[in-house]
């Protein structure tokens, strides 16, 4: 790939985007891993849980510490580096921000203050409410951020004014209600569930294995698997509706996902492993499993699923319904919209395709000189590079199956074998604890390589979302946030091993006494 302004400032946004997202899920999972180890501490009263609390709060600070300062820099190259991008669609991509900004992130940062120097000013209730409004806060920011992702991924609720060349918000209750942007809410925040299962689960494991702070550990485990074991099936069920919803909303992204290049007749296939070829069109040494890509994608044994193929012959016809819409809409400008009924009509039944022919532009400087070999050209760009989003999705639903049987296995142990968990089981919790980062950071990959060659799905192309900077501009600023990132990133893994070595420090003496005082060591007989 030749790197020009184009694929910089792409670069940039996903490097910051997903340094940003390592801090993201153990914070979302966390938060709501904490509130519950503190309202059962204020339910039972017993030390070893508000213990509890505060150790896992400490690491949950120090990461959302970290979280906040990766995240503050993203919001501002919307502005920076895609400046006609947020001239584009401000008026829709900002208004789930800007609630965001005012309302969940000041929610968890007020909170979060309240909750950590709050411990002896308040009653025990009072502050587990302020645990639970941390908790809600976090994933109430996921979610207004997600709202706006998903208009990204699937836009609704807008329609664009030619008087203005912007898109317009007509309908903010479709845009919050954005089918696409509820799933990959629910998705995104279950993810970020079993990321915080998978990290208290090894460093418990780390503990057990070290023979120290047993009770901690135990209970630790006890409480994570069965938070996570029911996050695991949310995402599993989440994820085959984000993949039905992409067979109405992002069909080329799901063929493109499953190497798929020729329509599958019905019931459809599932590519288990393949190696698709760009250049050749075609998946090679394909393994299919019968009838599962039918499940997912239609609920049906009885609907084909459209190829790659097929849908680049689609958009081949989008674009010239979008180069229909493109003549209109420079007459409209010209006419500063004194034109004829016909035409106006002609752009409101084309006006949908617009964003095709602005798509046509990256290939010819006019949409209406294009030959139609140029327009094949262009159509053959709605194609993603499907050999890393194949392996991507495989990647990350080989981890999510792994984290589902190891998750069951540590519940059933920790309630059904009292807690005797075999050596190996804990091992492999301690090697796994970076499996679920895995499986977010590609996941987030596949969502948004996914899209492309579109920054707003079907209305927008990347190629023409960027500001007017210098290559040199982006570079550099890339550059730079990449080595601050990468610092911030050791500070963050150095501070959180010096935690969990150190381990509880907080009312250690009120548990022993509690201990002892309940479950006292019987003295050998003199």
């Amino acid at each position: 790939m030749e790197f020009g302004l184009v694929e910089l400032s792409r670069l940039q946004f996903a490097s910051t985007a997903m340094y940003h997202f390592l801090f993201v899920p153990l914070t979302l999972g966390l938060s709501i891993l904490v509130a519950t180890m503190e309202t059962v501490y204020v339910m039972t009263g017993r030390p070893i849980w508000r213990q509890m609390t505060k150790f896992w709060g400490t690491l949950f600070g120090i990461n959302f510490v970290l979280g906040v300062s990766t995240g503050l820099t993203m919001e501002f190259q919307f502005g920076m580096n895609w400046a006609y991008y947020s001239h584009y669609v401000g008026d829709i991509f900002g208004a789930p921000l800007a609630i965001e900004g005012l309302m969940a992130f000041f929610m968890e940062a007020s909170f979060v203050g309240i909750w950590f120097f709050g411990w002896e000013k308040m009653t025990a209730r009072a502050h587990m409410i302020v645990a639970w409004c941390v908790a809600i806060g976090t994933n109430f920011s996921a979610l207004w951020i997600l709202i706006a992702n998903g208009w990204m991924q699937n836009p609704v609720g807008a329609e664009f004014n030619p008087m203005t060349m912007r898109m317009e918000l007509v309908d903010f209750f479709a845009v919050l209600f954005n089918p696409v942007a509820q799933a990959k809410f629910v998705h995104t925040v279950s993810a970020g569930y079993v990321t915080a299962t998978m990290f208290v689960i090894g460093v418990s494991s780390w503990y057990l294995l070290r023979g120290r702070h047993i009770e901690l550990a135990r209970r630790s485990i006890a409480v994570a698997s069965a938070f996570g074991l029911a996050s695991c099936l949310s995402v599993l069920l989440l994820g085959d509706e984000s993949g039905y919803e992409a067979t109405h909303n992002q069909r080329m992204k799901l063929a493109a996902i499953e190497g798929m290049w020729e329509t599958e007749e019905a019931p459809a296939s599932f590519n288990l492993f393949g190696i698709p070829d760009q250049e050749a069109r075609e998946t090679k040494y394909a393994i299919k499993v019968p009838y599962v890509m039918g499940l997912i994608g239609t609920r049906s044994l009885n609907t084909e699923m459209p190829g790659i193929k097929d849908l680049v012959a689609q958009a081949e016809g989008r674009i010239r319904s979008g180069v229909i819409a493109y003549d209109a809409l420079l007459q409209i400008r010209a006419a500063k919209g004194a034109v004829t009924p016909e035409v106006k009509a002609s752009f409101e039944a084309h006006s949908a395709d617009l964003g095709y022919a602005m798509l046509l532009t990256t290939v010819v400087a006019d949409p209406k000189l294009a030959t139609d070999a140029q327009i094949t050209e262009a159509a053959w760009k709605t194609v993603p590079q499907v050999l890393p989003l194949f392996w991507s999705f495989r990647v990350m639903v080989g981890a999510g199956v792994f984290m589902l049987v190891f998750i069951g296995f540590m519940f059933f142990t920790s309630n059904f074998r009292g807690g005797r968990f075999p050596t190996w089981a804990l091992r492999t919790a301690v090697l796994a604890i970076p499996v679920p980062w895995i499986a977010a950071e590609t996941g987030w990959f596949v969502a948004e390589f996914g899209r492309q060659p579109w920054t707003v799905d079907g209305l927008l192309p990347t190629a023409l979302s960027v500001s007017n900077l210098s290559i040199w501009d982006v570079a550099l600023t890339l550059a730079g946030f990449v080595t601050l990132y990468s610092v911030l990133l050791v500070i963050e893994i150095r501070l959180m091993l010096a935690a969990i070595r150190k381990g509880p420090t907080h009312d250690i003496d009120v548990v022993e006494a509690w201990a002892a005082k309940h479950h006292p060591v019987a003295k050998p007989a003199e």
